[in-house]
């Protein structure tokens, strides 16, 4: 029997759910043991194996985006991609890649395997579409919009905003695996533990990565995950050092990426249902007019904090998300570009984000104010966006945040020169942005 069909029959029988963790005996002392030696291992067999590769292995041949689609056609059975382009996209990626990335073993694996889910999903989406009319017939109606600086309590937003049931999040197992059946409980739960060991893995080859990011398959996720479908998207510059896609992405008309940002929305409303859809990435501040063409009745949430707070924490995270993928990491490229690109940010925030308009559509909140008082931030995003706050939203807020002391995230120890960053000189780099928003020494 699959495992879908024991979950469906143990829920049916009132049994335990196959793989879901029982009562049992306390372990052996080796049992004890292996979660901490586990991880460790496993990094060194990948080193291991990259030395090898490196000193005595042929030169890997790169991917092509030709035999990825072969691949994806034949994996899935069907050869219809729909209208959204990605070939040439992913053409320039795996060129940037290729040359420029120093990818590992590791990072060559994730490599295929995240190409090939992507346009595995593409099909499998598009196939949805034709068997199911109704889903493009789906309305999104006034997302909200969370962006701003990274590190500056988006992520810690999102998750409040994801304890109201009548909120639609996008979650993390939705982006990695879309296609899943209407209403289907039992395929869920398949998902989300297929997601859990994904993760679990990273995290073994990411010391540090659940610290500064703790997420589960449950998690929200990021927007970046649904753009990347069509290979149009920041998040495989975050991952990996590939600066001529990036170059090529700064110049890239990003509505074919929204318009399947909100295609991707029709599909996971039409298997769920409705409801008031709360959407985040720090990326969103690149495509503020786009988003406003594809969505004219969005409203946005701006955060902001101090710039130098900010910069010690992207860089410790961007370092460790790549770490993995790569052979090398040069901690003062990385440092620049960290700079150079959230400065921009920054700029885009003074201007496009209508600091000093009253708008009923836009609000500007301080990582503090958000710290010290969540539920009162919260409450006041809810009034203004005329949304229904209720006791039972408040305490399930309240006691998500009783339960994560300092967010949920661990302590990290990030310091700017890491990265060959000057302190001062990145203060001055922000200064205006520090006083246009209140954040800052």
């Amino acid at each position: 029997m699959s495992e879908i069909g024991q979950i469906r029959r143990a829920a049916t029988d009132g049994a335990a759910i196959p793989g879901e963790r029982q009562i049992s005996s306390r372990p052996a002392p080796a049992a004890r043991l292996w979660p901490q030696l586990a991880p460790a291992l496993l990094r060194r067999s990948f080193a291991l194996g990259d030395r090898i590769a490196e000193r005595y292995g042929p030169s890997p041949r790169p991917l092509t985006a030709e035999a990825l689609v072969d691949r994806a056609q034949r994996q899935t059975r069907l050869d219809d991609f729909g209208e959204f382009p990605f070939a040439r996209p992913l053409e320039i990626l795996l060129e940037s890649l290729d040359r420029e990335a120093a990818l590992s073993l590791f990072g060559r694996l994730a490599l295929r395997w995240d190409c090939l889910r992507f346009l595995t999903n593409l099909l499998q989406l598009r196939e949805a579409e034709k068997r199911e009319r109704s889903i493009l017939r789906e309305t999104i109606s006034q997302p909200i919009f969370i962006a701003g600086l990274p590190r500056s309590g988006t992520t810690f937003l999102h998750r409040l905003f994801a304890q109201d049931p009548g909120n639609r999040i996008v979650r993390c197992c939705e982006t990695i695996y879309p296609d899943a059946a209407r209403d289907d409980a039992a395929a869920d739960i398949v998902r989300r533990r297929k997601v859990d060991r994904q993760l679990s893995l990273f995290a073994a080859l990411a010391p540090g990565f659940s610290e500064l990011h703790p997420i589960d398959a449950d998690a929200p996720q990021e927007c970046t995950e649904i753009t990347a479908h069509l290979f149009t998207s920041l998040r495989f510059d975050t991952t990996h050092h590939v600066p001529s896609y990036r170059v090529w992405l700064d110049r890239t008309d990003a509505t074919p990426a929204y318009r399947f940002h909100r295609r991707f929305l029709q599909h996971l409303q039409w298997q769920k249902g409705r409801g008031q859809w709360v959407l985040k990435c720090p990326d969103h501040l690149f495509a503020l007019s786009t988003i406003r063409r594809v969505y004219p009745d969005a409203r946005f949430v701006f955060l902001h904090r101090d710039p130098l707070e900010v910069l010690a924490s992207v860089t410790r995270l961007t370092e460790i998300l790549r770490r993995p993928f790569t052979r090398r990491v040069d901690l003062r490229q990385l440092g620049r570009q960290v700079s150079q690109h959230w400065a921009l940010g920054a700029a885009i925030l003074m201007v496009g984000a209508e600091p000093d308009a009253v708008s009923e559509d836009v609000i500007h909140l301080r990582f503090r104010d958000l710290v010290q008082d969540p539920l009162g931030a919260v409450a006041t995003i809810y009034d203004r966006f005329g949304l229904d706050w209720t006791d039972t939203q408040e305490r399930r807020m309240r006691s998500f945040v009783a339960a994560r002391p300092n967010g949920g995230y661990g302590r990290h120890q990030s310091r700017l020169e890491d990265f060959g960053l000057d302190g001062e000189a990145e203060r001055r780099r922000f200064r205006d942005y520090s006083q246009c928003f209140g954040v800052g020494r």
